[in-house]
């Protein structure tokens, strides 16, 4: 069991901070985190997800970073059991 980070905009730059040092790290974008650069997280070896709804409702699927898995909601409450959650939404 992991740590997943829920990671919205406008707490996004704490929550992702925090996930960089966090070695049981999971980052899953919501809503507006889909725009946040997640490099540092993934030099760092973290998992990275974004929500598929919310990249295409914004237009963004091309831009998102490499690396960064697009799940469904049906995936993340998957991680939502499997993990404690660390809210920054």
């Amino acid at each position: 069991m992991g740590n997943l980070y829920l990671v919205d905009r406008p707490f996004g730059a704490n929550g992702l901070a925090l996930a960089v040092r966090d070695g049981d790290a999971i980052v899953a974008l919501i809503q507006d985190g889909v725009y946040l650069d997640t490099a540092e997280l993934q030099k760092a070896g973290r998992r990275v997800y974004a929500i598929q709804r919310d990249v295409e409702r914004r237009g963004y699927g091309p831009r998102l970073a490499e690396g960064v898995k697009q799940i469904g909601f049906e995936e993340l409450v998957d991680l939502i059991v499997a993990n404690k959650v660390v809210n920054f939404a």
